[in-house]
């Protein structure tokens, strides 16, 4: 009866050249999230340029994060199989990660040209998310980022259609579209991103929100998925995160762990939600807080 087919991981040949859906998703919201933040610099009166070239640093940056990342947690595989630690286009780019990568690299970029670091990142913080929301449907296209079994009909309570719901049948069993969850907050915080926009807060604040909603959801997200990277660390430190998940068994059961007790991705959400609320509030009670988003005299420091 359901014969839809899956799709194809490979979008197209060029000879030899596979172009794989995954790197062309990624590449799309990459792309799209430096339209809009050139588009917002030029409205603020800051030098799309500076956008532009920082962006060269900063996407090969996340790309590297991401995937070494990803390896490191998961060097008991590529220990054994080199050659397939450059292969990205199976997947395996870790978003924390590629964070790290995308934010070393533009802290490296504006503290070498003298720019003032959050006027940049309130305004690349939407066009962040706006391409964590389209990434993830990479992850889809190649059956992966999943939790854990479902049946197709609490696929189809949820109203999507046939072709998401097949393409969640892996070997036979369907599983809960995670990928989907994700892109779908990402979305959301996106909106939300643009409409802090409106109501001006103060520098720094649209991209430390940034971070408290996205790793908010990725926290209960990554709860329902079945590969997780993971460690073995201290008992207090998972019952301790294992609490804060709980309010979702209400709904569904957390994803299996094949080892480890600590899913990395909710330690480092966890993290960055303390981090961001705390340079929020010190910021303030500093003074540190007291221009605005659109209060933007000059993005260089040497002009301060």
């Amino acid at each position: 009866m359901f014969n839809l087919a899956v799709i194809d991981p490979v979008a197209f040949s060029l000879g030899p050249i596979q172009v794989h859906w995954y790197g062309i998703l990624i590449g799309t919201g990459a792309l799209l999230g430096l339209w809009l933040a050139t588009r917002e610099a030029k409205r603020l009166g800051v030098d799309p340029e500076k956008i532009l070239d920082m962006m060269i640093w900063v996407i090969p940056a996340a790309i590297i994060g991401a995937r070494l990342y990803y390896v490191i947690f998961e060097w008991d595989y590529y220990r054994s199989h080199p050659q397939d630690i450059i292969a990205v286009w199976k997947g395996g780019l870790a978003i924390h990660g590629g964070l790290i990568g995308a934010f070393l690299a533009g802290y490296f970029f504006v503290k070498k040209h003298h720019l003032r670091f959050l006027v940049l990142a309130d305004i690349v913080a939407p066009s962040i998310i706006l391409g964590q929301a389209i990434g993830r449907w990479g992850n889809f296209v190649n059956q992966e980022a999943h939790g854990g079994p479902v049946s197709r009909s609490f696929l189809e309570g949820l109203h999507l259609p046939d072709w998401i719901i097949e393409q969640m049948n892996i070997q036979g069993t369907y599983y809960h579209p995670t990928f989907l969850y994700e892109s779908l907050w990402n979305l959301i915080g996106f909106g939300l991103l643009l409409l802090m926009r409106k109501w001006n807060p103060k520098r720094g604040e649209i991209f430390f929100t940034y971070f408290m909603w996205y790793s908010l959801g990725r926290f209960f997200i990554e709860g329902l998925r079945t590969d997780s990277l993971t460690f073995t660390g201290p008992d207090w430190l998972a019952s301790l995160l294992n609490f804060l998940w709980s309010p979702m068994n209400l709904l569904f059961s957390p994803g299996a762990m094949e080892n480890g007790n600590i899913r990395v991705a909710q330690l480092v959400s966890f993290t960055l939600i303390l981090f961001a609320i705390g340079m929020i509030v010190w910021r303030r009670k500093k003074g540190l807080a007291e221009e605005s988003y659109t209060e933007v005299n000059s993005v260089s420091t040497q002009a301060q």
